[in-house]
């Protein structure tokens, strides 16, 4: 289950979403043909990456924001800039975009402290931009919880999408990066849920003098937590199901 798409039009156009996609698009695949074997990429990531006990030892700080920008594979950076294009324009817009690219990083920058802090002693380099855009998610279930979200749902051969709450496809999602921190052994790799659930924790907290200027749950009660301007509607609310090729005869004249 994923999501694929809001229905929460921006006022604006979301420059500073389009360059941050841009820039992360671009380094990784800058970085992954430039280095021709395993030991030159490891390298790498020891300079740029973000290690834990590095961090605490030498305090060497950077690594906080060039993590960020890095991926380790196309999966991994698809995954992220869909999350950042459904989710990042309507920050965007209601922030102003450079409110919001300071937003970003200080999400990003707090998710990775908070990694840091849950495993001081790991020295298995982190990447991505998940702890940014996980604060820019808990930003948008504070202003935005009823906006609705169209998720695809995927059971074996079973393909189709739903449209429901932001708070429902957030929360599912919050709940499982949590449940993730308490059976997921930080110091050993794999996802970093720490970094998820703190960078969600930090962007709905710096999110709330924005919801309170706005008129917090006066805000809610105008917009019954749903976008401030009409949602967009699509025609489509399901994948369209493929007839099965009957067997017949090939154009090469063997057996379909």
């Amino acid at each position: 289950m994923f999501p694929i798409r809001d229905h929460n039009p921006s006022g604006r156009t979301p420059y500073v979403v389009y360059t941050l996609m841009a820039l992360n698009i671009l380094i990784y695949f800058t970085y992954s043909a430039a280095f021709d074997t395993d030991i030159e990429l490891a390298r790498f990531y020891d300079a740029y990456a973000l290690i834990p006990t590095e961090i605490d030892s030498s305090h060497r700080l950077s690594p906080l924001v060039t993590s960020m920008f890095m991926h380790g594979g196309i999966m991994h950076l698809a995954g992220n800039m869909l999350f950042l294009w459904i989710f990042g324009d309507n920050m965007e817009d209601e922030m102003g975009h450079l409110p919001f690219l300071a937003f970003y990083f200080a999400c990003g920058i707090g998710a990775g402290l908070i990694h840091v802090a849950s495993a001081p002693g790991s020295h298995v380099p982190t990447i991505g931009a998940s702890g940014a855009i996980a604060g820019v998610m808990g930003g948008y279930l504070l202003l935005f919880p009823r906006a609705r979200i169209d998720i695809l749902l995927i059971l074996i051969i079973y393909f189709r999408i739903f449209s429901i709450p932001a708070y429902m496809m957030l929360g599912v999602w919050l709940g499982m990066q949590f449940l993730g921190t308490l059976n997921a052994d930080p110091n050993a790799g794999g996802v970093a849920y720490w970094a998820h659930t703190g960078g969600f924790g930090v962007g709905l907290l710096l999110t709330v003098p924005l919801w309170i200027k706005r008129g917090a749950r006066a805000f809610w009660s105008q917009t019954h937590g749903q976008p401030p301007h009409p949602q967009t509607k699509y025609s489509a609310s399901r994948i369209p199901r493929l007839a099965r090729k009957k067997p017949g005869r090939s154009p090469w004249g063997k057996d379909s």
